[in-house]
């Protein structure tokens, strides 16, 4: 006897529900903001896991009038897209990340000294 299978609905906002509720759309679940030391006292601000949906190039944009520092968008082989800034800008990024609603206070994570 064969048996009568459930049709499956297709639920077009599926993938948009998947994951944490408490994260905002868009977004992995960190992001990193990591410092390095370059030679003497400068040093270079790294953002890395900003969703592929946002342009990082407005954004990292944005920071070098805001910040007053300059910067660029490498493509990581690992990480994808990366944002670098000179000097130590790691609590101004946070900001900026928490005000606009990018990311909630739980998926910043700073690192450095």
């Amino acid at each position: 006897m064969s048996t009568i299978q459930n049709l499956k609905t297709f639920d077009p906002f599926d993938d948009a529900t998947k994951g944490d509720d408490s994260l905002p759309a868009g977004t992995e679940d960190c992001i990193h903001i990591r410092i390095q030391q370059r030679n003497g006292r400068k040093t270079l601000t790294t953002v890395q896991g900003i969703s592929e949906h946002y342009d990082k190039k407005m954004i990292m944009k944005h920071f070098k009038k805001i910040f007053a520092c300059n910067g660029t968008v490498i493509e990581h082989p690992e990480y994808g897209e990366v944002i670098q800034l000179q000097g130590d800008q790691r609590r101004h990024i946070s900001q900026f990340l928490l005000d606009s609603g990018l990311a909630k206070k739980e998926q910043v994570k700073i690192h450095g000294f």
